[in-house]
């Protein structure tokens, strides 16, 4: 338990970062919530139903000033910051030569300028207390190459070095930064996107043979953020069922099995 800490997460008001926002909660933290869906944030502040631990700020990682007001907002409510979890970001997918620059642009700006922003921000809050962690949600995409994903790839690349940047400077203030590159999950954007010919892709490349669950991130996640790895920053942490470790072959080598 971490009874009176305080964290910040973005794009928090679904998928995985409400995931993690309820794990902080039933670990006994207390949440800012942001996202730029100020409506589906109402709602989700309005589920969790706890007024005296949950801050909804509605605002776009991406506008310097969203940042510097929700840090002043938290700072006001809870008086200290103990983690960053940059988790807001967008998926652009398309072939190189029809991703627009405008495409190119926003994905980048969101997924990658957010978290430096936001970190930039939090960091004096956290300086002023115990220190504190921050952790950037990556992305499998970021460590290996695939079709269609080359602005939400890039972007989620640069979020694993930006981790190391962190790392290396923050310390200096307290504070630890690390970042979890999910493999595929079974999120509202994965079900939306991921044909059933994509799932079995999938599965045909994991150890594990599923998608992961937005609680197994969390977890990843919270761990990360919190007292039990302390001694741990400048790293990236793939949850993603063994996908990014293994090459070809899986499904052959089932097949195989299932034949003896």
């Amino acid at each position: 338990m971490a009874e009176g800490k305080v964290a910040w997460v973005t794009g928090a008001a679904r998928g995985i970062g409400l995931a993690t926002a309820k794990r902080f909660l039933a670990d006994g933290w207390s949440v800012a919530l942001l996202d730029i869906d100020a409506p589906n944030l109402a709602r989700t502040e309005a589920m969790l139903a706890d007024p005296a631990r949950v801050l909804a700020l509605p605002g776009d990682v991406s506008d310097p000033s969203a940042a510097a007001a929700a840090v002043d907002a938290i700072r006001a409510r809870f008086g200290r910051l103990d983690a960053l979890v940059n988790n807001a970001g967008i998926a652009s997918f398309g072939p190189i030569m029809e991703t627009t620059l405008e495409t190119w642009q926003r994905t980048l700006a969101v997924n990658l300028t957010g978290p430096f922003l936001t970190a930039q921000a939090a960091v004096p809050l956290m300086a002023e207390g115990e220190g504190g962690a921050i952790v950037n949600i990556a992305s499998i995409s970021g460590l290996r190459a695939s079709t269609l994903r080359v602005a939400y790839g890039t972007s989620k690349a640069g979020v694993i070095h930006l981790t190391k940047q962190q790392a290396a400077e923050y310390a200096a203030f307290g504070v630890r930064a690390n970042c979890v590159a999910p493999g595929p999950v079974d999120t509202a954007m994965a079900k939306a996107v991921h044909t059933p010919e994509i799932r079995a892709d999938y599965h045909d490349a994991m150890p594990l043979n599923r998608y992961g669950l937005e609680s197994e991130l969390a977890a990843a996640i919270c761990w990360l953020a919190g007292p039990e790895a302390s001694y741990v920053t400048g790293q990236c942490l793939a949850v993603d069922g063994g996908f990014e470790s293994t090459g070809i072959g899986l499904a052959t080598l089932r097949g195989q099995r299932r034949n003896r």
